[in-house]
């Protein structure tokens, strides 16, 4: 069964596949008007818009298939840790390869036209350019938040029920001592991709890294579905416990975490002129972290909040041990508090 993180992925590719056919056919279009202007010397005497449509569009296929799964799956993959100026060389030199294919499918199936193999490579090198500005543009903002801002989703704020949870490092500040700035960054880049999947494939949405704290949303719904917002400590945790001797063996130290869960109603709205950005306002994000907070002083790897609980259905999968009211920092009224963790039958 295919994650999350790959359904994202070829999502992505057949968007480009789609795009680059529409793309094609426009080029063929084009082409063909610009034959039958006043100017031209008119289509040669073999020359048909069907074919010419056809040969566009097969070439934008294949050429989607090749050069967006390179983009997709192995420039985003395999360059992650490499300087920008190294990865657009590789882009760069893959551009080149796509574009051969591309002239090389031209040329092959239609007549020689050295000028329109020249205008097909320059077409189809901005159109694989501009592909990979677009990725690493959505790949900034986590996907789908580009194309809400493009779409102009938030420019007015919307009221919005949403799921966080408030996923904190245990003894963060010791660690970052023993290993150091620089291998403590490392560490983090680490943990933070190593735990990407377990939240996407919860449908969690990674929406900041604060630290060493992340924080994850889910739409509602999403997030009550097979409770997966407390699946998803869950999940995390198992995916780390398996990866316990590479963090063993490269910083002698295991990550843990503790989190705090809670929903409510909050404001979601674009701000920023200069960086543009979505986010999330509200009292619900206070009272998350105030939440999560709380796992230290009661001796619990996640707690989440009673109102949320109620709309749960946990069948068993994990046991919930009530902490009671409790009066937050900062808030006037108690609120019933749920410690949790994984059902010994489960």
């Amino acid at each position: 069964m295919l994650n999350r993180r790959t359904h994202i992925k070829l999502r992505q590719l057949g968007m480009i596949v789609v795009t680059w056919l529409v793309i094609g056919f426009l080029i063929a279009v084009y082409d063909y008007l610009v034959l039958h202007t006043g100017n031209s010397a008119g289509p040669a005497a073999d020359y048909s818009f069907m074919k010419a449509v056809i040969v566009s569009m097969m070439a934008g296929l294949i050429g989607a298939l090749l050069g967006g799964s390179i983009l997709v799956f192995y420039v985003h993959e395999k360059f992650q840790d490499k300087s920008y100026g190294y990865t657009i060389l590789v882009v760069t030199i893959g551009f080149l390869l796509v574009i051969g294919v591309i002239t090389i499918i031209l040329s092959a199936v239609a007549s020689p036209d050295k000028a329109r193999m020249f205008k097909s490579a320059v077409v189809w090198g901005v159109v694989v350019a501009v592909t990979q500005l677009l990725l690493q543009i959505n790949s900034k903002f986590g996907p789908g938040v580009f194309w809400n801002i493009v779409r102009g989703r938030y420019n007015t704020p919307r009221e919005e029920r949403r799921i966080f949870m408030f996923l904190d490092l245990n003894s963060s500040t010791t660690i970052a001592e023993k290993l150091g700035d620089k291998k403590y960054h490392a560490f983090l880049k680490d943990l933070f991709t190593d735990i990407t999947n377990p939240i996407l494939d919860n449908r969690g949405e990674i929406y900041q890294y604060v630290g060493d704290e992340v924080i994850v949303a889910w739409k509602y719904e999403e997030g009550v579905e097979n409770s997966q917002c407390i699946q998803c400590f869950f999940d995390i945790k198992l995916r780390l416990e398996g990866m316990r001797e590479k963090y063993l063996a490269r910083y002698g130290v295991m990550p843990v975490f503790k989190a705090g869960i809670h929903s409510g109603k909050v404001v979601a709205g674009e701000v920023g002129i200069i960086k543009r950005d979505i986010t999330y306002s509200g009292d619900v994000l206070n009272t998350t972290s105030r939440i999560q907070g709380l796992c230290k002083e009661y001796n619990a790897e996640v707690i989440a909040s009673g109102d949320l609980m109620a709309e749960l259905r946990i069948n068993g999968h994990f046991e919930a041990r009530t902490l009671g009211s409790i009066k937050l920092r900062g808030k006037e009224k108690e609120m019933l508090l749920v410690a949790l963790r994984p059902s010994a039958l489960a």
